[in-house]
């Protein structure tokens, strides 16, 4: 983990030198003039970086939030690094490599062979950090290699063995019930992509009832961690229990959003969720008071930071990847959406960007899948006034 946050200052700090000269070289990138996402971006730092004029907590704890939530910036970073088609192919081979590698190890665990660089301690199966985080980046990346299959990063028949292994492990070894959710939601999707335009909103809506009844049939691991679901839910609703993980959950989500009623407009700056909600619960308040904290679901964290604006903010940058997505070719405008999806799915259930691992991950996967949609448009496609991407990515919403 300290290797890998120093990396991140070294990108950081040469990514942002190389902007600059270049735009003092008057070098700048014309890809940037039709997308929207970097702007977006921009935006949202500037909105955290105001909050930090009326954060209710200490400006020590206010930066290391704001630090969290700078990894956007990585998007930014990778898209400007990455100068051509053939850089964006071998970057995104290297990701998708190091996934595959992931996905190994842990079939490996599976079979009883012990690893020396699985550092996870007291999760099953799992290679670095949690079940959570591990069984929504397998199911995100069995999205990104099914539907770059054929464009020239690796074969049909690979992409099909990696999907296939990836999704069992989740539904079947892991104990990720939004890993489920996001499987779930990338799996539809590939389904609604093949069928007839007309057919595309009901079966959107059948697809996972129909995978989440044989699944609940047929897999010990979903069905028992969605039965810990609906019990846990119904102790928290009839005695408020808190105790368990979903209780935990639908209490954090009850006092955010008596916090963002408390400051709608502003919200309490950046870093502020934790002592707002012990403030509001006092002696009773379930989290740990010595560290941040967050309540485990994106759209909440950004309300109580900065109001309602700051859900419209997130939404807002979903919104701006998917309409600069479809600008790329069909493949890459569908990994696009699916690493877009699947985001949106988790940040329901936890502060996914937030959290340092995961959300790197989505930052990352977001800037290599952008990189290689404008690397590989044609020169046409570059001016904001062109429009015939738009017809590259055939989804009805």
């Amino acid at each position: 983990m300290a290797w890998i946050s120093l990396a991140k200052v070294l990108v950081f700090i040469f990514g942002a030198l190389y902007l600059i000269v270049g735009h003092i070289n008057s070098r700048d990138d014309p890809v940037f003039k039709g997308l929207w996402t970097p702007w977006m971006i921009l935006a949202i730092m500037l909105a955290f970086s105001l909050s930090l004029l009326w954060t209710s907590v200490e400006w020590s704890t206010a930066l290391a939030a704001f630090v969290k939530h700078g990894k956007l910036l990585e998007i930014l970073i990778l898209v400007s690094l990455i100068r051509s088609g053939h850089e964006a192919r071998i970057a995104t081979t290297a990701f998708a490599a190091g996934q595959v590698f992931l996905l190994f190890s842990s079939w490996l665990m599976a079979a009883g062979i012990h690893l020396p660089w699985a550092t996870s301690v007291g999760f099953t199966y799992v290679v670095f950090s949690t079940y959570l985080d591990q069984s929504i980046i397998f199911a995100t990346t069995a999205a990104i290699i099914w539907h770059l299959r054929s464009d020239r990063l690796w074969p049909r028949r690979f992409a099909a063995l990696v999907v296939l292994t990836a999704l069992v492990n989740v539904f079947f070894l892991l104990e990720g019930r939004t890993g489920y959710a996001v499987a779930l939601t990338v799996i539809s999707f590939g389904v609604v992509w093949k069928m007839p335009r007309r057919l595309r909103l009901a079966t959107l809506i059948v697809t996972p009832l129909i995978i989440l009844f044989f699944l609940y049939l047929g897999s010990a691991q979903v069905h028992n961690r969605i039965s810990e679901l609906i019990h846990e839910s119904q102790d928290y609703s009839e005695q408020g229990t808190s105790e368990s993980s979903s209780g935990w959950r639908l209490s954090a989500w009850r006092r955010s959003t008596e916090a963002i009623a408390e400051n709608p407009l502003l919200g309490h700056g950046v870093g502020s969720w934790t002592a707002t909600i012990v403030r509001m619960q006092g002696d009773t308040a379930a989290i740990d008071r010595s560290k941040p904290s967050n309540p485990h679901q994106e759209y909440l964290l950004w309300g109580v930071e900065l109001g309602i604006g700051g859900i419209l903010l997130l939404l807002a940058l979903m919104a701006s990847i998917v309409r600069d997505s479809r600008r790329f070719e069909t493949s890459v405008a569908q990994a696009t959406f699916s690493v877009v999806a699947a985001m949106a799915v988790a940040c329901l259930f936890n502060s996914t960007l937030y959290d340092s691992l995961i959300g790197d991950y989505f930052c990352i996967a977001l800037g290599l899948l952008i990189a290689l949609g404008v690397r590989t448009m044609p020169m046409s496609q570059v001016e904001p006034s062109s429009v015939q991407g738009f017809k590259n990515l055939k989804v009805v919403m």
